[in-house]
């Protein structure tokens, strides 16, 4: 294959449409919007989920037995391979630190370390859940997994 041979892949980009550029383009006049109303204005959007006045779908459909989103405990993860990336041998490593590493999204989040990866370096881990891999993983290195109270 030579240099000047290579082609675009077809239907890779596809051009923008033009709107509002007289009638032959299919586009004219109304530039596809209809007439009127709020749609034809600029600045409207749908609210999602919204079914024009119709009683919505999760009104409609009956509610049963126990949900737990209000209740479950949630985790943010992090791995055993990205504690081996970010930190050096014999760290100690709480939630702030991982907030600070930017793999935690806050420090009031919940931290569940899971043994993803290889760990070949020292460290004192402290989060509050480990998997069993994990906490095998942490002390076959030498390191310590301690869990926050």
């Amino acid at each position: 294959m030579l240099s000047n041979e290579i082609t675009a892949i077809a239907g890779a980009s596809k051009k923008r449409k033009r709107v509002g550029r007289g009638r032959g383009t299919g586009q004219g006049k109304t530039c596809g919007r209809g007439h009127k109303g709020a749609h034809s204005r600029s600045g409207w959007s749908a609210r999602a989920m919204y079914e024009g006045g119709q009683m919505p779908l999760f009104r409609r459909l009956p509610k049963r037995g126990f949900n737990n989103v209000n209740f479950g405990r949630r985790y943010e993860i992090v791995n055993v391979s990205d504690l081996e990336r970010r930190f050096s041998e014999g760290t100690t490593i709480s939630v702030a630190e991982l907030v600070a590493a930017g793999l935690v999204a806050s420090a009031q989040s919940r931290v569940k370390i899971l043994g993803d990866g290889e760990l070949t370096k020292r460290l004192v881990v402290v989060a509050h859940k480990f998997s069993k891999s994990a906490e095998q993983k942490i002390s076959g290195c030498g390191g310590t997994a301690k869990v926050v109270a």
